[in-house]
């Protein structure tokens, strides 16, 4: 047995609260090497003639990555706390797991051995908004959706949809313009709206803001907005607002200042500054967002600044009733800023929806004090390798999502913000070289998969795009122009999302099969008695699938047809089309 990759900690993703009486409890073993998993456990407390009482339960193999096996146990402590070790079984060689290292037989004289949960108390408990897990969010670039009053085009915009867009070029968008198309969200399914940055700012894409109470003046004032919101809660949305705490603007008042006066400013502690004068070449002598000589960053462990900053989080809460915030460059703003902003977000609106973007390991933000949810890159990575590029093997992807979904807790996993693409990446049908298949397989795993999904605007209907700018186009408003069949298609997957628990984020996800040579995918989704089974073919060839399960005696039904029939035999066939699926709902033969 390969001690060495055996890996346990009381904490974080690897023994958790679930609720406040369920404790999850994960192992790591390396990959085939272990058998059985057993859990040794009691209560600390709970002694007979002078023999710690313990129970044994075995653990289910949860999933496989590219190194290592993952075991699972839930369990409910009558008395909310626990001491626990485990016993590994492979190949007739039987060892304990615990706190202090390795034993051939469970030490039983001292529960000091043992990893210790000390008690499941209810305000550790990780809680996100429950509204979440039944999101699917349609993100909006303000600029780029629909112009509804070109009165207030600033100067230079261009006609919409008239060329591709670059770094400095506006068209017009506008609250307005969304108002008047709130109905295609509305069609498509979508219940909530992330917007990127809305603040008064120069730029097209506003990540530079000058003024964090006010609207900028080409989408429109806050009478529209508050307009925008109430029209947006009628119609079943949610909405989300971009913050940009770590950087400011250029022309942001307090940073003028610091120019103007140097030294003698009274914002001088406000951003981080190296020396005097302020230089912006070759490169700043202030901290900014990367090397970017107009997005000075803001020194957030000054008091001034916290309180300016959790100003701006309740006023547009308290003003305005938007019901989430998504913060930008996150990881780079201090934990303990965020700490404070999620005290004073959830004190005004307990469950609004805070999101960070972080597109690495974010495990230190999501431990229920700061984050209810981060930016799911690493499933965007995966999901657009193996469906848009096909750049890795159905293997390799299915170990890349199992890592995905062992990285965090369960309860973190279910509103994890899963995207396929945004403001800052290509587009998904670019990615999939206009091969609309591939992006229906990408929508299809994206919405069926463990998490709250969202939609860049524009990918519903095939709009192409490179690396921003090119990713920003305007979005497209004449049918005739749009792909309407893949529209159909994300919207059906929305509906059967929102039809069947087990389809969405209620569901247990257990991926069934990964044939590299034919590259085809067999996942099951769970929940209670609903069981759903999704067959994938990301092949370019006609394949034919055997379920390697037994249905014999069970009633199936094709999701996307409608069409029942019974398994009468074993094992079951199915032949699959060319980047084809089949969507299976299982239940009993009556």
């Amino acid at each position: 047995m390969f001690k060495e990759a055996i890996y346990h900690r009381p904490k974080d993703n690897f023994a958790y609260a679930y609720d406040e009486q369920t404790l999850h409890i994960r192992l790591r073993t390396k990959k085939n090497d272990v058998e059985h998993v057993r859990l040794i456990y009691g209560d600390p407390y709970e002694w007979e003639n002078g023999h710690w009482q313990v129970s044994y339960q075995s653990m289910q193999k949860s999933g496989t990555d590219e190194l290592f096996d993952y075991w699972f146990i839930a369990l409910t402590p009558p008395y909310r706390r626990l001491r626990y070790g485990f016993e590994l079984t492979s190949n007739n060689e039987q060892i304990v797991y615990t706190e202090k290292g390795f034993y051939r037989t469970a030490p039983m004289d001292d529960t000091a051995y043992y990893f210790c949960f000390p008690f499941l108390n209810k305000i550790d408990v990780f809680q996100a908004p429950e509204w979440v897990k039944d999101t699917i969010w349609y993100q909006i670039f303000p600029e780029r959706f629909a112009n509804g009053n070109e009165a207030l085009n600033p100067a230079g915009t261009l006609p919409w949809g008239s060329a591709d867009p670059t770094p400095t070029s506006f068209f017009g968008g506008d609250f307005e313009g969304i108002i008047q198309k709130l109905d295609h969200l509305v069609d498509l399914g979508v219940n909530g709206i992330y917007f990127t940055p809305i603040f008064k700012a120069s730029s097209n894409h506003k990540y530079d803001t000058i003024d964090y109470f006010e609207i900028d003046p080409q989408f429109g004032d806050k009478q529209t907005f508050k307009r925008l919101v109430e029209l947006c809660h009628q119609k079943g949305i949610r909405v989300m607002l971009d913050a940009v705490f770590n950087h400011s603007g250029y022309e942001f008042p307090p940073f003028q200042d610091v120019l103007k006066y140097g030294e003698n400013s009274k914002y001088k502690h406000w951003f981080h500054i190296r020396e005097f004068p302020l230089q912006t070449v070759p490169r700043p002598n202030y901290d900014t967002f990367a090397f970017t000589p107009n997005m000075p960053k803001l020194n957030t462990e000054n008091q001034e600044v916290k309180n300016y900053l959790l100003d701006v989080a309740t006023y547009w809460i308290r003003e305005f009733d938007i019901d989430g915030w998504r913060l930008d460059v996150a990881n780079e703003v201090d934990h303990q800023f965020w700490r404070e902003f999620r005290q004073a977000v959830k004190t005004i609106k307990p469950d609004a929806y805070i999101l960070g973007e972080i597109w690495h390991d974010a495990m230190p933000w999501l431990r229920g004090d700061q984050f209810d949810a981060v930016m799911n890159y690493p499933f965007t990575n995966g999901t657009l390798r193996f469906f848009a590029q096909h750049e890795i093997r159905a293997s390799q992807f299915v170990g890349m999502m199992t890592h995905v979904l062992h990285s965090y807790p369960t309860n973190v996993n279910e509103v994890a913000f899963n995207l396929l693409g945004s403001h800052d990446t290509p587009r998904l049908l670019t990615l999939c070289k206009e091969d609309v298949r591939k992006a229906k397989l990408s929508f299809l795993f994206q919405l069926s998969f463990t998490g709250t999904p969202c939609i860049y605007y524009g990918d519903e209907i095939g709009i192409t795009g490179d690396q921003d700018p090119g990713c920003r186009k305007c979005m497209i408003w004449d049918e005739h122009q749009q792909n309407r069949e893949l529209f159909r298609h994300v919207q059906k997957l929305i509906a059967l999302r929102k039809a069947y628990k087990a389809f969405g984020n209620r569901g247990n996800l257990h991926f069934i099969d990964a044939n590299d040579e034919t590259n085809h995918l067999i996942y099951m989704k769970t929940f209670e008695e609903e069981a759903i089974i999704f067959l994938v073919n990301n092949n370019e060839q006609e394949i034919e699938i055997t379920l390697p399960l037994s249905l014999k005696g069970k009633l199936l039904t094709n999701l996307w047809t409608n069409e029942q029939f019974a398994a009468e035999a074993d094992t079951l066939k199915s032949t699959l089309p060319p980047y084809g699926f089949f969507i299976y709902k299982i239940e009993d033969w009556l």
